[in-house]
């Protein structure tokens, strides 16, 4: 008989691993999916007619309660964690109370579907191509630990700079309507209308502001929750000098002023700042783009003269 090498070992070895995550993942999605099934008919009355709809409808509720579910046995014991981690899935824009278990559930997606990458990857580099599948699981294994996390990154960036550009234009309709006999409330709930076509993620949480009015919430706690969804230092300063204002019985419409003129000089200093970096910034581009064209440009006629000239 002859005799297996290491590679055969470790490829059988490799193919049975695989085989039994892949059957474990079946298995569970398909009890995920039955068991949602099982609770949609015991909740909602059979209804007549097509079941396409529902059947489709019903799978991919109980494929994202897996998911939830996945993420919920993950979850940390710690509450400061998860409520930091809860914060910033809120700053980028995920405001449900179950974003943290879809979350966690979708980064123990992403390990898994990794070290099945990197398995079935691992026979290869014991062959001619060893250095290309070590590459491809370590690619695989950074975009599963770090995806995640920058994707998060990216929205909370995005969002940010939303935030940042529209909170002058904010204070400015602010002051303009307490200034034309709105009340701040009222303010709030116009100018989230009016800022839905500019800045949608500030208007969205504008809105959201005032439903917490209308539902009873102190108007600090409101504007302290709405700087934590924020999570801008303008927004932070503006809820802190709202506190101060209300409990010192200070004129609402001179603070406001005062403030907006503060954001809109901040505002002027933070394009300045950009305008003053961008030569920096232009460096790079130029010497490995525009310099060789023009020295190409400035040399190759030239070189030719020359070239023509030795020929002769």
């Amino acid at each position: 008989m002859p005799a297996f090498s290491i590679s055969d070992s470790l490829t059988a070895t490799a193919l049975v691993m695989v085989a039994f995550g892949v059957g474990a993942l079946v298995f569970v999605g398909f009890r995920q999916a039955r068991t949602g099934l099982a609770r949609r008919a015991r909740l909602e009355p059979a209804t007549a007619g097509s079941l396409s709809g529902p059947a489709r409808s019903t799978a991919f509720s109980g494929l994202f309660g897996g998911v939830r579910r996945l993420g919920g046995r993950t979850e940390g014991q710690d509450p400061t964690q998860v409520s930091a981690l809860r914060n910033k899935l809120m700053q980028a824009g995920f405001t449900s109370r179950e974003a943290v278990a879809y979350y966690l559930g979708v980064r123990s997606i992403a390990l898994i579907a990794a070290t099945a990458a990197t398995l079935m990857l691992l026979p290869l580099a014991f062959s001619h191509t060893g250095m290309s599948a070590i590459v491809a699981a370590g690619f695989f294994g950074l975009l599963a630990v770090l995806g995640p996390d920058q994707v998060i990154k990216m929205r909370r960036k995005s969002r940010e700079r939303e935030y940042r550009d529209g909170f002058p234009d904010l204070l400015d309709l602010l002051v303009a309507s307490v200034q034309a006999g709105l009340s701040l409330d009222a303010a709030v709930s116009r100018i989230g209308e009016e800022l839905g076509n500019r800045y949608p993620n500030l208007s969205d949480h504008l809105l959201l502001m005032t439903l917490e009015l209308r539902a009873g919430r102190a108007r600090k706690e409101a504007w302290s929750r709405l700087a934590e969804r924020l999570g801008i230092d303008e927004a932070r300063s503006f809820a802190t000098m709202l506190r101060q204002a209300e409990d010192m019985g200070t004129s609402l419409g001179e603070t406001l002023s005062a403030f907006s003129e503060d954001m809109r000089a901040k505002r002027i200093l933070r394009a300045e700042e950009l305008a003053s970096s961008l030569p920096a910034k232009l460096m790079l581009p130029l010497i490995l783009f525009i310099f060789p064209c023009l020295m190409g440009v400035l040399i190759l006629p030239a070189a030719i003269h020359i070239s023509q000239a030795f020929k002769h």
